[in-house]
């Protein structure tokens, strides 16, 4: 892929359009044949990670001077859509390059510190994960408990992080750390380049999760971990929480576009058993009360996209970078798991067994309520926003 020109009043370019397309086609017809493989693995075959990589899905965010394909957030969820047809391990491979930890670099790095680590971020030659999630500060992450001490020239560190994906796999963590013990919650935190190989570093194992096989994801232990000072983002004290706020913001536009890409494989799965599957000799879908359920699927989908792609326009424009992100995020996390639970139901029993992707995605699906902000913290985000405003 090369980089795509962004056109006009929300148009697509024809190139573009081509990006999309061949995304479109290697989902459908590679990516999907193997979510029962991928499902059983528990990983994704390393045949899908080399053709990501040649396709630039590993950089789709990342800056074109630095690699990247520089897509424009409008661009970005259009992509999105198309990775949320499949499993979401497949998207979350790569999700974190582009993401929460690639986009510390982008916006908090220094010239030099993006020079240095985003080129091979954007190619997939080292995989970045984002580690601030700790035992006791998931929803609030202002009260994390790791610290990063000055000593000379280098910066010595102690924590537990939890839940880190693609830790697994990761050459780099964007770590958030305490600089400052004495600061009020949010305040004092810092974010440090700490390549995973770093004396002090011990990897928990891989966690058992309910869903979203093939995503790797763990505990991260920091143990007197020293790493240079120049490995500070941004080379400067105190600007971490800021960062972490803005990299989920951009993160909850993208994964609200996935559960809408995702829904839209619900759909089609219920649509395709309703048409074909019957009961008494009558097709499902000729009861209304499946045509009811088919029908809600269908227009909260719908609604969702179009949420998704103004909420792109907004923050392309600069106009609404915080509620349109979180009503985004909001609305399709919650309205993906509807989707999957009347996906389930339509297809009845069988809508239970492991042989069906619908059971697979309802599993896959309760995620998206928890990851990079809760519903319960979107609400929060939203009402305080409607409150400042009025």
């Amino acid at each position: 892929m090369t980089q795509s020109t962004a056109a006009p009043a929300g148009a697509l370019s024809e190139e573009f359009e081509a990006v999309l397309d061949a995304v479109r086609t290697f989902v459908r017809k590679e990516v999907v044949p193997a979510e029962d493989e991928i499902e059983e693995t528990d990983t994704i075959p390393a045949r899908l990670r080399e053709q990501a990589k040649e396709m630039g899905l590993f950089g789709f965010a990342i800056p074109e001077e630095y690699g990247g394909l520089g897509l424009s957030m409008s661009e970005e969820v259009r992509l999105v859509l198309e990775l949320g047809w499949t499993t979401p391990s497949f998207r979350s491979m790569f999700g974190t390059n582009n993401g929460i930890a690639g986009q510390v670099l982008v916006n908090a790095g220094t010239q030099r510190q993006r020079e240095r680590w985003l080129p091979a971020l954007a190619t997939g030659e080292q995989v970045a994960s984002f580690a601030l999630t700790e035992a006791e500060a998931g929803s609030d992450p202002s009260r994390l408990r790791t610290r990063a001490v000055r000593d000379g020239d280098d910066y010595v560190l102690h924590g537990q992080k939890r839940y880190i994906t693609n830790a697994g796999d990761a050459d780099l963590l964007m770590v958030f750390a305490r600089t400052d013990p004495d600061a009020a919650p949010g305040k004092g935190i810092s974010v440090f380049v700490v390549p995973t190989d770093a004396e002090g570093i011990t990897l928990g194992p891989k966690d058992a999760k309910m869903g979203q096989r093939g995503t790797t994801t763990c505990e991260v232990a920091l143990d007197g971990v020293r790493v240079p000072a120049d490995h500070l983002v941004g080379e400067v004290e105190g600007e971490g929480f800021s960062t972490a706020m803005r990299s989920l913001a951009k993160g909850r536009l993208h994964i609200a576009a996935l559960c809408v890409g995702l829904a839209q494989r619900l759909v089609h799965e219920s649509l395709t058993h309703a048409t074909t599957a019957t009961q008494g000799g009558t097709h499902l879908s000729d009861f209304q009360l499946v045509q009811g359920m088919l029908a809600d699927s269908q227009a909260e989908t719908y609604a969702g996209r179009a949420m998704v792609i103004e909420g792109a326009r907004a923050w392309d424009d600069g106009s609404d970078r915080r509620l349109a992100p979180s009503s985004c995020k909001l609305f399709c996390s919650e309205m993906v798991g509807r989707v999957a639970d009347r996906a389930v139901q339509i297809h009845g029993g069988l809508g239970y067994m492991r042989s069906v992707p619908a059971e697979r995605f309802y599993r896959d699906a309760r995620l998206f309520r928890l990851y990079e902000g809760t519903s319960e913290i979107q609400r929060v985000i939203i009402a305080n926003q409607m409150v400042r405003g009025a």
